[in-house]
């Protein structure tokens, strides 16, 4: 009995390891995928422990590279991301350490995003192209104030 119990945990493990390399994970991605393997939560504990002391788990590090890829790849703004993380049961700590991977680029991308995003957008009325574009910028997760001064500049420079 102890053997099948040790190996199943050591084959957990394992796989754990294997998920937490493939890419970085938070603790609930690795506790769903462990779950998934029909582990019991004394079990799940323990490779939790292993994961973190053999640093196959870091969600500081999880966190940086979080913000880093869906703001260089999806152009998410701060707030998207911030929502995002929480929803990963990521500790505010964690959030601002993520937050300032992308301090320096970020308002470049806003502007780079806002920019190409005004200029593919149909020759509308006035009001419909700064709503749309509002919208869309908003969904991204920008801050509303950046959002409408940006949608004050575009509308005064194409006038």
């Amino acid at each position: 009995m102890y053997g099948t119990t040790s190996h199943t945990l050591i084959e957990a493990t394992r796989k754990a390891e294997h998920f937490c390399v493939y890419q970085e994970r938070c603790h609930q991605e690795v506790v769903a995928k462990l779950q998934s393997l029909r582990m019991i939560p004394e079990a799940i504990d323990v490779i939790l422990v292993y994961l973190i002391e053999h640093d196959f788990l870091n969600e500081t590090r999880f966190a940086c590279s979080f913000a880093r890829g869906k703001h260089r790849i999806k152009y998410w703004g701060k707030i998207r991301i911030v929502r995002e993380l929480k929803m990963r049961g990521i500790s505010d700590y964690n959030i601002k350490e993520g937050l300032k991977e992308i301090a320096e680029e970020y308002y470049d991308n806003f502007e780079l995003l806002a920019d190409r995003h005004w200029e593919h957008m149909q020759k509308e009325s006035k009001l419909s192209k700064r709503k749309k574009f509002c919208d869309f910028l908003l969904r991204k997760g920008f801050e509303s104030d950046i959002v409408y001064a940006k949608v004050k500049e575009l509308e005064t420079s194409n006038s």
